[in-house]
């Protein structure tokens, strides 16, 4: 019969790709595993890069996408992002007759990770590796096929991802500083520039705009120890007098740094670290697992959890370089204790709002929807890093505790934590309004 033209929406068509699943592949082929595996693999990458939040969070994103697109394919229960997304229209796939998805859905992964690396190479070793499993099982037309439709999926994808303007940002003016009193300066021991002050003008996937959740102004900046600011800085520097080593463990496990550096004498170096968006991604991994879901279903949890991270960091940002706060290790080294260090490495960009307080809100409202609550898990994201498993009754508990970390690290005063906390609320309860994955999330929304 040749190839036929499979456009998202024909059941028709659905129904004859599941004819012509290979009967002999390998019943572990279907689980979730090898997806969560190219979601470490790819962690790893990032971490080797050195990306910073924002930009891994993009990077997570797209190839979940397409790894989602490909059981919209296969099942008419999952309903394509295609025609959700900002910009993502519809389009047609030929689908092969005779073709295995779960090759596809993996291919598609990898050949989108691959394009927004620097170290591609080592996603192409790891990959060649996971194909292994497939050649063996499959056979030799409906590996090939797999391939083919992995890598069709994947250049619509990446197509896609190359008009978010993200690529003309590259060459956008660097941060320069206002010299004003109150604002973000730079601070030890690196004294890095601002990090991706223009990321509010990357396209989100489901935002109205990077400016649609717009927090409250944060407080007013003042020196006088009388004054609402001072009192909240002084805040900051008072947790670390009375510090317990339960918070200190809190700090340290969501400090998610993908660059700390390090000085000892004359030598500066630096550790390398899982990012805010990273640690999330590992935690819808946990929960895939937990739960024994299929290739799509983990699939369909990496893709939420990707678009909802993207569109955080942009919500965030664009308040960021609105606000541009002065962190508190530069106003308490001013004019409360020169020699006072935050428990955390200040991250270089401006304080207000909290990153992690709004993509872990929003994450955490996304990963309930798909999985309820409660949900206890043992998170054991940061065991690589060589830190221990930190267990949570849900998701949201977690979200809560990766909050406020960043007051207890020393790095943010806590408006920034509640008023990113309610961003990240907004951003949550909106994807879950705006994006359905499911067929019958649409009925149920009309």
């Amino acid at each position: 019969m040749g190839k036929q033209i499979f456009t998202f929406y024909s059941l028709f068509l659905i129904v004859i790709g599941w004819g012509c699943q290979p009967k002999e592949a390998d019943p572990g082929l279907y689980s979730g595993d090898l997806l969560i595996e190219a979601n470490e693999k790819l962690t790893q990458v990032i971490v080797h890069d050195i990306f910073s939040p924002p930009v891994a969070s993009r990077i997570y994103a797209y190839p979940s996408i397409a790894a989602f697109e490909v059981a919209a394919l296969e099942d008419p229960t999952y309903k394509s992002l295609m025609g959700q997304l900002n910009g993502f229209e519809p389009v047609n796939i030929e689908v092969p007759e005779e073709v295995f998805f779960p090759l596809a859905a993996i291919t598609a992964y990898y050949q989108v990770a691959t394009a927004l690396v620097f170290s591609e190479e080592q996603l192409e070793t790891h990959q060649k590796e996971v194909l292994k499993k497939f050649r063996s099982s499959l056979p030799t037309k409906t590996y090939y096929n797999s391939l083919d439709l992995g890598k069709e999926v994947a250049a619509q994808v990446l197509a896609y991802s190359k008009n978010d303007n993200y690529h003309q940002s590259r060459s956008f003016e660097k941060y320069s500083l206002t010299g004003i009193e109150g604002t973000w300066q730079p601070t030890p021991p690196a004294y890095m520039e601002g990090i991706e002050p223009h990321w509010n003008k990357i396209r989100p996937f489901f935002l109205d705009s990077a400016a649609q959740f717009k927090s409250l102004p944060p407080t007013t900046f003042s020196s006088d120890p009388e004054s609402k600011f001072y009192k909240e800085a002084n805040e900051v520097f008072q947790i670390h007098q009375t510090m317990t080593e339960e918070q200190r463990d809190i700090a340290f496990f969501w400090d998610c740094n993908p660059y700390k550096m390090n000085i000892k004498g004359h030598v500066m170096f630096a550790e390398k670290k899982i990012t805010p968006g990273g640690h999330w991604m590992g935690i819808a991994g946990i929960a895939c697992k937990k739960n024994g879901l299929d290739w799509k279903g983990t699939a369909e949890a990496m893709a939420v959890t990707g678009v909802t991270l993207m569109d955080g960091f942009i919500a965030c940002w664009d308040e960021k370089y609105r606000s541009v706060l002065v962190r508190p290790e530069t106003f308490i080294n001013q004019y409360i204790d020169e020699e006072w260090a935050p428990l955390l490495q200040t991250p270089p960009f401006p304080e207000y709002t909290s990153g992690h307080s709004v993509i872990s809100t929003a994450a955490s409202i996304a990963l309930t929807h798909l999985f309820g609550e409660p949900f206890e898990f043992v998170d054991s994201t940061e065991v690589a890093y060589g830190l221990p498993t930190r267990t949570f009754e849900s998701f949201r508990a977690a979200a809560e505790e990766a909050a406020m970390s960043r007051f207890y690290g020393g790095i943010h005063y806590m408006p920034a934590i509640t008023e990113g906390t309610k961003k990240g609320q907004k951003v949550g309860e909106h994807l879950i309004s705006r994006i359905h994955t499911r067929q019958e999330q649409v009925a149920e929304s009309k």
